[in-house]
């Protein structure tokens, strides 16, 4: 397992530039204090299970989805405020309009999605806010949903799609990275080594152990081929990557952050040589933490 946390900070900013957006759904088990703020008290069990009808009212919060854990969100306002949000069974989530034509107004807690624009309606227990409804619009929702799949179908247009999410927040895309995992693949191929595998899946394990980390996965190839080629086989390794540390390791998709390409751009070692060729042939999977969350 020598390749992970090889930190190469000069590649990952090459492709941030372009892609960081968190994306979204899935249903891993975060601590409660995942993104609590100092001060904050929990909400006891019993309140929050309470009808939120009862409860006083609380302010609207309007912005875009910035980390979430299992039954709460950050939200962060255009001016770059920050609210912790708590959500329960209660919470009511609406789209605009039904979910892809469909007549369902009423969505799960999974649409609750990193990068999403929402506006929260909240009701006050204790010190904590609680959302009693959670309304989006279902054009947001499914850009989000797109930039989540993370095939390689269609990655120019989750990389413009994801650029307009991101607009609305000047600094969703501030992170500090903790490590990072290369795992390599033969030439003109993306199948995984039982070796990549198991690198994914230790990567994967120690993310989880840090608070609010989020996965950047971005693939590469060596100079064979052109550039059109190389590109989309790029893409087919990083979205390779992403099913399985997702299907198979157990990562959250809500704590990935959109996928990207980058080609031969940014080689590890010098591609006149078969062995660096074969260091080049990879993809890099990104340990990343927001800096506005960073030691929550």
């Amino acid at each position: 397992m020598s390749n992970i946390f090889n930190i190469r900070k000069a590649g990952l900013l090459l492709a941030t530039a372009a892609i960081l957006t968190p994306v979204s759904i899935s249903a891993q088990q975060y601590d409660k204090e995942d993104i609590i703020v100092s001060g904050q008290q929990e909400a006891q069990a019993a309140d929050l299970a309470m009808d939120l009808s009862q409860a006083p009212k609380g302010p609207e919060i309007e912005g875009i989805i910035s980390a979430r854990s299992a039954d709460r969100l950050q939200v962060t306002a255009d001016d770059g405020t920050r609210t912790i949000i708590a959500f329960t069974d209660a919470t009511e989530i609406k789209a605009s309009k039904g979910l892809f034509g469909l007549a369902r107004k009423s969505l799960a807690t999974d649409a609750l999605l990193n990068g999403l624009p929402v506006s929260v309606d909240t009701v006050q227990l204790g010190d904590e806010l609680v959302a009693s409804r959670i309304n989006l619009r279902s054009s947001d929702l499914k850009t989000a949903n797109m930039i989540h799949n993370g095939t390689a179908q269609g990655f120019a247009e989750q990389t413009a799609a994801t650029e307009a999410l991101r607009s609305r927040v000047s600094d969703i895309d501030q992170y500090n990275v903790k490590g990072t995992t290369n795992v390599h693949f033969d030439t003109g191929k993306a199948k995984l080594s039982e070796r990549g595998k198991a690198d994914l899946c230790a990567t994967a394990e120690a993310a989880d152990e840090m608070n609010n980390a989020l996965i950047l996965v971005v693939g590469y190839t060596d100079s064979t081929g052109d550039y059109e080629y190389n590109q989309q086989l790029s893409e087919k390794r990083a979205s390779r990557v992403v099913n399985y540390i997702q299907q198979n390791c157990g990562w959250k998709p809500y704590r990935m952050l959109t996928p990207t390409g980058m080609s031969e751009a940014d080689p590890m070692a010098s591609n006149d040589t078969a062995s660096g060729k074969a260091q080049n042939r990879r993809v890099a999977v990104n340990i990343l933490v927001s800096k506005g969350l960073d030691g929550l």
